[in-house]
This record gives structure tokens, sequence and C-alpha cells, in this order.
């Protein structure tokens, strides 16, 4: 089937009875721009490990971040993740967008008002210098909602029958979809928001209004967007929230079909414009659901495995690795499409997340009592924790290093969060500046925060300083990780290991990452107590890649495990 007769299919889906002429004309006026004869088979996000990062608390604004290129080359980075830059009143760090072709002034270094071509300068000087680099740049788009300062939502307010109206959902009766669950519990009281006589519909902040994709006009404005983007050279979108894009009454609004046929029309419409570019889903949901946002192979390429961040905190905590296994396990995690991937992470611009969707009331219990160390951190009822990687691990370099050991190599593609690979502690001070910006108690915030480069170039200089020994460890690893192509796209088998006296070893996770060329063994302590551990593999010739905390004893041939020590093994 074509790409354009597939593209007409997936509109009648969406919209039986509705004429194609609209998609006629947005296909003809897209056509001059396509790029024929591309393979469409390009998985360069297979190898990637990503750095997430906002450009302004990084190091100001995009001429601040071009200075820092070098910096995360050397680190081992390959492709940047940016939290969001597009124009917004910054109410909710930016997810609240105002302007869906236009990126924030401050991070251009430009005056309010400029002219688009001025920003196609700024910001294409910055994706040449960084794909000089051989670092590819992909950023949030939400898709989901806009700021309620949007000119399309400005226009919606002013009459019911202004054209822009039905870009939004709009009622008099506040029961409708009354089973869609409240995502921010105790920030938000209701899906609904007041506006004169009517309420329209929204599924995060107040001032976030959720789009109405039931209308075509959204569809194609939102795919404009995206095209325009995808012509300044971006390689990719962290598509924001996108299990709530199609409402229907009678259901929690959450996964519904038409929600897949949306995302894949957008992927679509990319490819039939430039294949290549990266379409990341941001699915807060179990795995088995996670998966259906890369269909087959015709929907995302990749999405967040969220289970097996809480899981890997479990796992140290109780110093056992069934929590990680079970949840890499078939029961837990599905196959997934040729061309998708899993990408990891330990701690991304939001909590600790704890929500039921992908924890039991038991490991929520669990994790806040271990994690949670000051009543402040708490985010939504227990639902998450609001704590830099650093505060979690109670600023122990040891298992912050362990963490990242199970982070990069376990599966999938990693994500590093600005900061976090030299320890960067909360920041309380930003925590009350944005309650002040925003009117809301928000504390996530206190996980973001800038970079004070002065102060961190003299902690770096001395190697006994804790943020300079964080970072030698995480850059070595990152390094490492980048360099072997089985970490992202190997195999994984979990082994069972054993003390030299044949008893089990549960704290020690032990993992094999294989492909046609490479094999890779992984041994992780994930207790507070040093552990002998018989050679899992004693036909094989192994030899160390990178390693903390370990040491290998020649006469009894066994593999010495420090408290939360562990080492990467090349096998031959």
């Amino acid at each position: 089937m074509s790409d354009k007769i597939y593209l007409y299919n997936l509109w009648r889906e969406l919209y039986p009875g509705i004429s194609v002429e609209k998609l006629d004309l947005f296909l003809l006026e897209n056509e001059k721009n396509a790029v024929p004869g591309r393979e469409k088979k390009n998985d360069w996000y297979k190898d990637a490990v990503i750095y997430s990062l906002y450009v302004d608390l990084f190091n100001k604004d995009f001429s601040g971040l071009i200075e820092k290129l070098d910096y995360l080359e050397d680190l081992g980075v390959n492709c940047l993740w940016l939290l969001p830059i597009l124009d917004s009143p910054m109410r909710d760090a930016g997810f609240d967008i105002r302007n869906y072709d236009r990126i924030r002034a401050n991070l251009l270094g430009l005056p309010e008002g400029f002219d688009k071509s001025e920003q196609e300068v700024v910001f294409g000087n910055f994706l040449n210098e960084a794909h000089n680099r051989g670092i590819r740049v992909i950023f949030d788009v939400a898709i989901n909602h806009t700021s309620d300062q949007n000119p399309w939502f400005q226009e919606a307010r002013k009459s019911e029958d202004n054209p822009f109206r039905d870009f939004y959902i709009w009622s008099k009766d506040t029961s409708l979809y009354g089973e869609a669950r409240l995502l921010f519990k105790g920030i938000e009281d209701s899906n609904w928001e007041p506006l004169g006589d009517w309420y329209y519909f929204h599924r995060f902040f107040s001032f976030q209004p959720d789009l109405n994709y039931k209308n075509p006009d959204v569809l194609l404005a939102m795919s404009k967007n995206l095209l325009y983007w995808q012509s300044m050279g971006v390689d990719g979108f962290r598509a924001d929230a996108i299990p709530y894009l199609w409402k229907e009454a009678g259901t929690n609004c959450e996964n519904l079909p038409k929600t897949h046929t949306i995302v894949k029309f957008f992927r679509a419409i990319l490819d039939y414009v430039q294949p290549g570019l990266l379409l990341l889903a941001e699915a807060c949901q179990k795995p088995k659901e996670v998966v259906k946002y890369m269909g087959n192979g015709d929907e995302c390429h990749s999405a967040y495995h969220f289970p097996l961040m809480p899981m890997m905190f479990k796992a140290i905590a109780m110093g056992n690795s069934q929590p990680v296994r079970y949840t890499m396990s078939p029961e837990v995690t599905p196959e997934i499409p040729d061309i998708g991937q899993w990408l990891t992470f330990l701690r991304v611009h939001d909590e600790l997340s704890l929500e039921l969707v992908y924890v039991s009331e038991e490991d929520r219990k669990y994790i806040h009592e271990h994690y949670c160390h000051k009543p402040e951190w708490d985010f939504r009822v227990g639902e998450g924790i609001s704590a830099r990687l650093s505060e979690l691990f109670e600023r122990d370099e040891r298992r912050i290093a362990l963490s990242y050991s199970l982070m990069l190599t376990i599966t999938g593609s990693p994500v590093v969060y600005y900061g976090d690979e030299f320890g960067k502690l909360n920041d309380e001070a930003y925590y009350r500046e944005q309650i002040k910006l925003t009117g809301k108690d928000d504390t996530r915030f206190l996980v973001r925060g800038r970079i004070d480069w002065q102060k961190l170039e003299n902690d770096l200089k001395d190697p006994e300083n804790f943020h300079a020994r964080v970072y030698e460890t995480i850059k070595s690893l990152l390094n490492t990780r980048k360099e072997h192509a089985a970490f992202g796209r190997g195999d994984t088998k979990f082994l069972d290991v054993q003390d030299d006296d044949g008893r089990p070893l549960e704290q020690v996770l032990a993992y094999l990452r294989t492909t046609s060329e490479e094999n890779i063994l992984m041994l992780n302590n994930l207790s507070g107590e040093p552990v002998e551990v018989k050679h899992p593999l004693p036909d094989n010739h192994v030899f160390v890649l990178n390693l903390k905390g370990f040491s290998y004893n020649e006469e009894s041939h066994t593999f010495l495990l420090e408290p939360y020590g562990f080492v990467w093994l090349g096998v031959v």
C-alpha cells in the first residue's frame, strides 16, 4: 500500500463521512517538501545515549548550549532531548504551549516579536553545531493540550460560533467523561474548568485545555507544526501525553483505538515527507499498553519503560534482583517490533512516579518509605517522590553508580537527566521561585534548577569532591556504553549465579547482552554486603570493560563484588 493511500485510510477511520478534500490540499501543499528515495528503516536511536535538559536551566540559551556541546560530546552523549522549548507562558515548565511554530524568545537570545527567519538562523545554527559533533536533537511537543494563552484557545473562548471553538472540548454537563481519572490528584479537583456558562475539558492543569481531535482541522494543524520542525532538521519528537488524545463518553479516555489512529497518522505524514525522524511515546502506562504505541512498527519508534524505573530503585533497596527480573519477563514486558526500542531512565524532569498504573500498592508503599527522605518530597499524595537521583540515594556514590550500571545495560537506549552525571542536588531556591511564578505548589520543581557552571568547573577540578567523583564514574560508564552495540541492540538473558559453595545469590543481578558479534556479561551487587560470585561462564574467557567495586580471586576463580559493586565483562 502506498504511503498516500495509507494516509487516506487513516483519515477515513478517524473521520467517516467527512470529505477528504482538506487532506488532498494538505498533501498537495507538502509534496513539494518530500524527500524521495530515502531508506525508511533508519534506527539510529538504538545506539543513542540521550541527554535530557532544559536549555535555559542548563546554560541560558542556545548560544550557551552550543558552548557546552563539547562537554556533552566528551561525556559520551550522542542525542539531546530538549525539554520544552516552544513558546509558552511557562506555567508548566513549557508543556503549556502558546505557539507551536515558535521557540521562546529568551532561548534564542532574540527580542519578543522576532521574525520567524531569525528563529531559523539561530536554531538552525545550533542544529548544525550539534550535528557536526554527531549529536542528534529531539524535543518535546505536547500534542494533547495547549496553553490557555494559545491563539487557538483565545479565539475559541470568544464565542460559541468562533471557527476555533471546536479545537477544544466544551460542555455544560461536567459529568461528561466522568470515567476519566484525575491525573493531578491533590493539585486539580476536576477535569472541567468553568468559563462563562460553559466548561472546557482538561486532563492536566486547568490552564491546559485539551485539544479536540474529533475536529480534523486539529489533526492537520498539529501535523503542519511537526512538519515545520522536521524541515528545520530536528531528528525527532517526544510526543507528550499521547494516551489521552481521543475521548469517548463511557470510557476512561485512555488508550482508545482512535488515539492509535492519530499516532499512526502523525508517523505516516512524517515518513511521507522525510523518513528517519524519531517519534518517541510518552505513555505512562503498563508495558502491555505502551507496546501498542509502537504498533506493528507503524506508530512510535520508541517508548519509555516506565515500570523498570521504580523496580530498579526497589531492587537496590531490597538488595534483591527479583523486582527487575520479573519486570523484564514476558509476563510484564511483551515483545516489541523489530524497529522498536525501549528507553530506560532513572530520573527525568518529573517525580519518581509511583502511579498504580505500573506499580502495586505494596510497591508504592515500599519505595516511598525507602526513598522519600523528607515530607516535602511527597508528590500527589504518595504517588511519587520529587527528588534528584543523588538525594534519593542519600549522596551515596556507590548506589548512584550501581543504578547507572543497571540503567545503561539492561535494555534499550538510556536517558541521562541533566546534572545527574555529577550528582546535582535538589534546588530548593528554584522550587520556591517557581511556586511564586506559577501559583502552584508543584514539588517537581525541586528536581529542576539551574547549573552553576563556574562552581561546577571548580568542583570537577578537585578529585576528592563528591561531584567530581560521581562525574568521572558516570562519564566512564557512558563512554563504555556508547562503544558497544550490544547494549542498544542485543538480547538480554538473565543468569542465576551462585557463591563458591553453590548457594544462590539473589542479591546479584546478572545478565548477558548478546548480538551475533558480541557478548557482554553484567554482574551487579544490589546489596550493601560484599559477595563472592562463582564464575557463571567457566568455559569462556572474560575481560573487563568497566567496573566499580570489583576484583577477581585467582585462587578460587571467583568474582568479588564490594557492597553495591558491579562489573561489565566482555565474553569470548
